[in-house]
């Protein structure tokens, strides 16, 4: 006799689990949980994508020529120096020589530039790298010895040489010729002495040891490189002009440009350094920190790649999927609908498949006109599968429009990076307040839905 009363308590339960708002946002809140899941695969995607890229960038540049940085000229001359050892009577038993450098850095140095462009591809990637033709000219002050009170036959004169350091020497595109004072003289690979630059070229020069005259000096040096190109202020007045038709460069390094002129149809900057601004004398002995970091100059910069804006889009999921979620609570709500978690987990996963085939549309095309593509794609999907369950036409236009504003709004919040927070706390901001406005008269204890009406 108790058993019907049993399957009354059942259908009571059954009936209380389907009209409760409690268990229906605890159910949407789990399932965004779990669709959290696939956003992280499809993050883990992009994030593949765009390592291979990286591969891919490395690949070019490792044949054509890396970042460059340039540094010289630099005038080393040889010397004899001397210890004594002593025994433990404190005798002088031997004297020890060995070889040591001191070298000198330019009083003038001049760097004008001119910086090409190029776009390379492997595969469906493109790769910026650029040709660089550079005019180096300057002055050097004969070298004095007198303050480190090097006696002048210990000094090989007949053995100094001129050094030109770069980061990449597979980058030199033509052989470089100095020209010295009245003379002319062509570089080798390799430097004697790695204490002031580790890579790079060099040349003998003739010093005359009596000689009181500045020297100028001159070159032109066509390098290729890829991403940057930076330049080491040795001079006692360092002066540097580059030119180039890419619109989007980021200064980098211890100096900003002085003057600069950027414009679609490229940029033009000037630096002017002097040796104050550096914490390395003009001559010294041996090694001397501080060279590298005082190095300046100029990134080929590229505005946010597709990758990196599909993964700004990808950090949105969660909020797509909420934010979607939340519209179609208020709809099953305010409508009385019906809608199974599992058509919920269909409209998630549809999310999901938004980033995979943005992805995959943006290795082909632009960003815009793909993120267009997707994102009509997967609008349309969503609208005609809720279509087949709420079965009125005014309810899809509203659904349809409101997902639209919503790909929109993520689009535009990706776009701005520079006020993409207050965008985004904007938009939320009215999304609360849309929702507030939609519950306040939501008896969230006692409330039950409709019953779908019949049109």
């Amino acid at each position: 006799m108790k058993e019907p009363e049993a399957v009354t308590l059942i259908e009571k339960a059954n009936a209380w689990l389907k009209a409760s708002i409690s268990i229906r946002l605890l159910t949407i809140g789990l399932l965004i949980l779990l669709l959290l899941i696939p956003v992280s695969m499809v993050q883990d995607l992009i994030k593949e994508r765009h390592e291979r890229q990286e591969e891919a960038i490395k690949e070019v540049s490792d044949k054509w020529g890396s970042a460059q940085t340039l540094l010289g000229l630099v005038l080393t001359v040889p010397y004899t120096t001397s210890s004594k050892v002593y025994n433990n009577d404190g005798k002088m038993i031997k004297r020890i020589e060995s070889r040591a450098y001191a070298h000198f850095l330019p009083d003038q140095l001049n760097i004008e530039g001119e910086i090409l462009p190029e776009m390379r591809y492997r595969g469906i990637y493109e790769v910026t790298v650029y040709r660089s033709k550079m005019k180096i000219s300057g002055i050097f002050s004969p070298p004095k010895f007198e303050d480190w009170k090097i006696p002048v036959a210990d000094i090989f004169w007949e053995e100094a040489y001129v050094a030109l350091g770069l980061s990449d020497l597979r980058g030199i595109q033509e052989e470089v010729t100095l020209h010295w004072g009245n003379d002319t003289y062509g570089f080798k690979p390799g430097i004697e002495s790695d204490e002031v630059i580790q890579k790079g070229i060099s040349t003998r020069i003739l010093i005359p040891p009596s000689s009181n005259k500045p020297w100028d000096f001159s070159l032109d040096l066509s390098i290729n490189g890829s991403t940057s190109l930076s330049m080491v202020p040795l001079g006692k007045s360092t002066l540097v002009e580059l030119n180039s038709s890419w619109p989007s460069p980021s200064f980098d390094g211890t100096f900003l440009p002085d003057e600069r002129t950027i414009d679609q149809e490229g940029f033009h900057a000037s630096w002017e350094v002097l040796n104050l601004n550096r914490s390395y004398p003009q001559s010294f002995r041996g090694t001397v920190q501080g060279i590298y970091e005082s190095a300046f100059g100029i990134n080929l910069w590229v505005p946010a790649n597709d990758y990196q804006q599909t993964m700004r889009a990808a950090k949105y999921a969660s909020l797509f999927i909420a934010l979607t979620f939340l519209l179609f609570f208020f709809v099953q709500l305010l409508n009385g609908l019906r809608i199974h978690p599992v058509q919920y987990v269909i409209v998630g996963l549809a999310i999901c498949i938004f980033y995979t085939l943005l992805i995959a549309l943006s290795e082909h095309l632009s960003f815009g006109l793909s993120y267009l593509v997707s994102s009509v794609t997967i609008i349309l999907m969503i609208t005609l599968f809720a279509h087949s369950f709420s079965k009125k036409r005014k309810l899809t236009q509203i659904i349809g429009g409101i997902l639209i504003l919503l790909y929109a709004f993520i689009y535009l919040t990706i776009q701005i990076e520079d006020y993409a927070l207050l965008v985004g706390s904007s938009g939320l901001l009215f999304v609360l307040a849309i929702t507030m406005y939609l519950s306040r008269k939501i008896d969230w204890y006692a409330y039950t839905t409709k019953s779908p009406r019949k049109e």
